[in-house]
C-alpha cells in the first residue's frame, strides 16, 4: 500500500468517526443511503433535463425558450443533491481514509466529480448567454445551442460514469 506522509495523522484524527461508522449499521446505512439517494435525485433530474434539452434542440424557438426556463428551475434541486453528495462523500471517505486515499478507483471518481461540476458551471454560463441571446446574431445563438448539445451529452456521460465509478469503488474497497 502506498504510504502518504499525512495518512497516519489523518487516520488518527478520523479514528472516532471510523469506529462509529464501522460499529453502527444505522450510521453506515444512513450515510451510504443518503449518498445514493442524492445521486439518484441529482443525477435523475440532470439526466431528465439533458434528455429534454437534446429534444428541444430540434424544436422551434418557443420550445427552446421553455427548455431554458426548465434548465434554470432544475439547478436548485441538482445543487442541493450535489451538496448532500459532497457532505456524505466526505463522511464515507473519512470512514476508511487509508483505503480511499490510496485507491485509484476513488481518485478516478473524484476526477469525474470535478468534471461534472465543471460541466455544470459551463451549463449555467451557456444557459445565461442563451437567455440574453435575443440580442445575439443567429449564428451566435446556433453556436450556443450547439455548445448546449455538447454539455448535455457530457452531462449524461459524466453522471453515468460517476455512478459506475461509485459501484466500482464500493466493490474495490
Amino acid at each position: 500500500m502506498l504510504e502518504l506522509p499525512f495518512l497516519k495523522e489523518l487516520e488518527h484524527l478520523t479514528a472516532p468517526w471510523q469506529s462509529a461508522f464501522s460499529n453502527s449499521k444505522v450510521i453506515s446505512t444512513s450515510v451510504a443511503g443518503a449518498h445514493m439517494f442524492a445521486l439518484l435525485i441529482g443525477g435523475g433530474f440532470a439526466v431528465a433535463a439533458d434528455r429534454s434539452t437534446l429534444r428541444a434542440l430540434r424544436a422551434d424557438v418557443g420550445e427552446r425558450t421553455r427548455q431554458l426556463g426548465e434548465l434554470h428551475d432544475i439547478h436548485r434541486p441538482v445543487l442541493i443533491s450535489l451538496a448532500v453528495l459532497f457532505a456524505t462523500g466526505v463522511l464515507l471517505t473519512l470512514s476508511d481514509v487509508a483505503t480511499f486515499a490510496t485507491s485509484p478507483s476513488f481518485w478516478i471518481k473524484m476526477v469525474l466529480v470535478v468534471l461534472l461540476v465543471m460541466n455544470g458551471g459551463w451549463l449555467v454560463r451557456t444557459e445565461q448567454a442563451l437567455g440574453q441571446a435575443g440580442s445575439l446574431a443567429d449564428f451566435a445563438q446556433r453556436r450556443l445551442w450547439g455548445r448546449l448539445r455538447v454539455i448535455s451529452w457530457a452531462s449524461l456521460f459524466l453522471w453515468s460514469a460517476t455512478l459506475l465509478a461509485s459501484v466500482v469503488l464500493q466493490n474495490a474497497s
